[in-house]
């Protein structure tokens, strides 16, 4: 980290941290202080760090973004906010890393279920907060927790109760209208035993350079089941770190699917720590064009038998963007019986395009079924080819090809209304004639 920025941090640190939730709460203040010890410490994480090797992260240092304590000097576009907006969903907005109740839709929530903002959680609801707080990643996990912990200004605090079954998604809308704003925020989402429910993640940005850096602590209980979609749409000049942390109990089921198709750099970690049986499917698509770089990392933690995991990543890369895939499974040594499946495939649209992948297998264990697979490449000539012979021309054929490949996992999508919103974005990043909405 650079003199200016290890100076500055700290110094506008003391300077929010009055205005910052939970200042009256003796655990928390520990805990952010630690956390900005660590990070003044350490700083972002940069090259030399094995998991940060393919991302440098410099830039964010330079830029000295700020967060916003007073409401947007611009006005709020209530019509582009709603366009992300899903209509058969509860939704919950956070303007500048700030809940914003004016733009939340919560009405008809069940009484038991609970989804209020971080703030207000640490007023009402202090003790839950701390029983989860911090127990699914720890602040040395990297330089982006440790930050977070400290800075974060707002997020949200979801509770849904045993066997409670949401009749709709509850969707978690981050919204950044400022320039050089830092939007930090912390989310804890609970779901009981036997409970099921569908999380929409989506962030967007006005058409300038900011910080949006969020962190998820996910807990899932005991045969309960969380769908957890992301839909990453944000400027082509801001910085994005995401980081989704998983707790499975035993029997528990969960689901990610993530769409990463905006800013200028973006890193997003999604780690799973898997119980007796339960189950895992990571899906991601990252599509990047001009000089974007789009970096994913995974870790799913096999701890006990009869854990199951499917893992699916495709990129798409255009111009002189680059992707970045690190998927990582370890199974530990009582984990017996574990399946796992981690698979990873890049299509290179251009030849300054760049995928760097590296899945990891650990095994401690001797009795399991494991495997990875990696292909980085360009269309297929006899795909191209073939469709040629049917009457198809060449630059039409290629770009049936590309949107035939990214779709696959656009199809993953279960709730209809954000299946046709990520279509929408895959389309608008990549307007190719030839492709029409209604073949996808």
């Amino acid at each position: 980290m650079s003199a200016v920025t290890a100076s500055r941090y700290p110094v506008e640190y003391e300077r929010i941290a009055p205005q910052l939730p939970g200042g009256n709460l003796p655990w928390l203040k520990q805990r952010r202080h630690d956390a900005l010890a660590l990070f003044a410490a350490g700083g972002f994480p940069s090259l030399r760090e094995e998991e940060w090797r393919y991302t440098n992260v410099s830039a964010i240092e330079k830029k000295l973004f700020s967060p916003l304590l007073s409401a947007p000097a611009s006005a709020v576009d209530q019509a582009w906010i709603d366009s992300y907006r899903l209509q058969d969903a509860w939704s919950i907005v956070l303007l500048n890393g700030r809940f914003s109740a004016e733009l939340s839709s919560l009405a008809s929530l069940p009484n038991d279920v609970l989804v209020l903002s971080m703030a207000d959680a640490l007023r009402q609801y202090s003790e839950r907060v701390e029983e989860h707080f911090g127990k699914a990643v720890a602040d040395s996990e990297h330089g982006f927790v440790a930050f977070n912990t400290a800075w974060f200004s707002d997020g949200l605090f979801v509770h849904i109760p045993a066997k409670q079954v949401l009749a709709k998604p509850l969707q978690l809308l981050h919204v950044v209208t400022e320039s050089d704003a830092l939007a930090t925020t912390r989310n804890l989402i609970v779901v009981d035993p036997m409970a099921q429910a569908e999380v929409v993640e989506t962030y967007i940005g006005a058409d300038c350079a900011y910080l949006a850096a969020s962190v998820n602590e996910v807990f899932v209980g005991a045969n309960a089941e969380l769908a957890l979609y992301k839909l990453q749409a944000e400027s082509a000049k801001a910085y994005h770190f995401g980081g989704t942390y998983v707790a499975q109990a035993r029997d528990a089921r969960f689901a990610h699917h993530h769409y990463a198709f905006g800013g200028l750099l973006a890193r997003s970690d999604i780690h799973a720590d898997l119980d007796l049986a339960s189950e895992c499917i990571l899906n991601g698509l990252y599509v990047g064009d001009k000089r974007q770089h789009i970096d994913n990392h995974t870790r799913i933690n096999h701890l006990k038998p009869h854990a199951t995991s499917r893992e699916l990543y495709k990129g798409v890369l255009d111009d002189r963007a680059r992707g970045v895939f690190q998927g990582r499974v370890i199974v530990a040594e009582d984990a017996q019986k574990t399946d796992s499946e981690m698979n990873n495939r890049n299509l290179l649209l251009s030849n300054d395009a760049e995928a760097d992948t590296k899945p990891q297998l650990e095994i401690y264990a001797d009795d399991v079924k494991c495997g990875h697979g990696v292909t980085v490449g360009q269309l297929d000539e006899k795909s191209v080819f073939y469709l040629q012979s049917r009457g198809v021309d060449e630059e039409t054929a290629r770009n049936m090809l590309t949107f035939a490949f990214a779709n696959e996992m656009v199809d993953k999508i279960k709730i209809r209304e954000l299946h046709d919103l990520v279509l929408g974005e895959l389309l608008r990043r990549f307007p190719q004639q030839g492709v029409e909405k209604a073949w996808l």
